[in-house]
């Protein structure tokens, strides 16, 4: 999101998420609704239960736009929920939740993390992009993150960055967050990162541009009290744009320049060693003078 007002929620295009366990590897995709309990007769939305001849259409919970909306699956109530801004405190009692056995998938991934990478476009305006738990949505204009449905107070947010650039990696360019790893000690909180961007242009020695950026960065967390989570669990990226642009060309250097360079070495090297030569010399003839007083006394 950005302040230009453009937001995009769950973003999913140029962008591979994999569940990983608490040892780095990963985990492979489940199938949905695997060890949830059978229900032979989905409830339908007229409040019935499902037929032999009748075309399922789950019922929405009060939560209908129109009479022909149907809820079919656990993510289609919570939905439907979120359109009205409803809270979804306890979703067993939801037929199509139970069926799916969502309370008891979240239970299988508790201690879990997540590995994302990716690229995204975004407009050249300050803005931010995060990672959070929860389905976001919009509410009154407000960003929200539903985490009703982990049933949990506290959430880790320990990460690792293995690489963040805003462009085209070029020669000589150094990103301060690639290889960063910061754990979580707290019960939970938000880690924020405030990251200056600043506009680069690399041209080579054969006339090759590559527009890019480069960047500084400044960390910040924000802990929350025990067992209420007064800022959303995350790790949030805030960008801005610097006006100011850099600019870097590669070159060759003159023979009238490179012949210069090493006139100056020579001649540096020819004057440091004519002095200690001169104090080597100076310094001998006064020790053998003094050797020579010490004699005739």
């Amino acid at each position: 999101m950005d302040i230009s007002g453009e937001q995009h929620l769950d973003i999913r295009h140029d962008i591979i998420k994999k569940r990983i366990n608490d040892h780095g590897n990963v985990i492979e995709a489940r199938q949905e609704g695997i060890g949830a309990p059978k229900i032979e007769k989905p409830l339908q939305r007229h409040g019935g239960r499902l037929e032999h001849n009748e075309t399922y259409c789950g019922s929405c919970f009060g939560a209908e736009g129109s009479d022909d909306d149907c809820c079919n699956s656990c993510e289609d109530v919570r939905e439907a929920y979120r359109k009205k801004g409803w809270a979804l405190s306890n979703p067993d009692l939801i037929d199509q939740c139970k069926r799916e056995g969502f309370l008891q998938r979240i239970k299988d991934e508790d201690g879990e993390g997540c590995n994302i990478y990716g690229f995204l476009e975004v407009n050249k305006v300050a803005g931010n992009f995060h990672f959070a738990p929860g389905k976001s949505f919009h509410q009154s204009g407000v960003h929200v993150h539903d985490l009703l449905a982990f049933q949990k107070d506290s959430f880790n947010v320990s990460h690792k960055i293995n690489r963040l650039a805003f462009g085209q990696y070029f020669p000589g360019v150094v990103n301060p967050l690639d290889g960063v790893q910061w754990t979580q000690e707290t019960p939970s909180g938000m880690y924020q990162y405030f990251i200056k961007v600043v506009p680069t242009v690399y041209t080579d020695i054969s006339g090759h541009t590559i527009q890019s950026n480069q960047f500084s960065v400044t960390e910040h967390f924000r802990s929350a009290e025990a067992g209420q989570l007064q800022s959303l669990p995350g790790v949030f990226f805030f960008y801005d744009l610097s006006p100011i642009k850099v600019t870097f060309t590669e070159g060759h250097v003159s023979f009238l320049h490179f012949l210069t360079n090493v006139c100056a070495i020579v001649g540096g090297v020819f004057t440091v060693s004519g002095i200690l030569d001169s104090f080597i010399y100076h310094g001998q003839r006064a020790i053998k003078k003094k050797m020579e007083i010490g004699k005739f006394s």
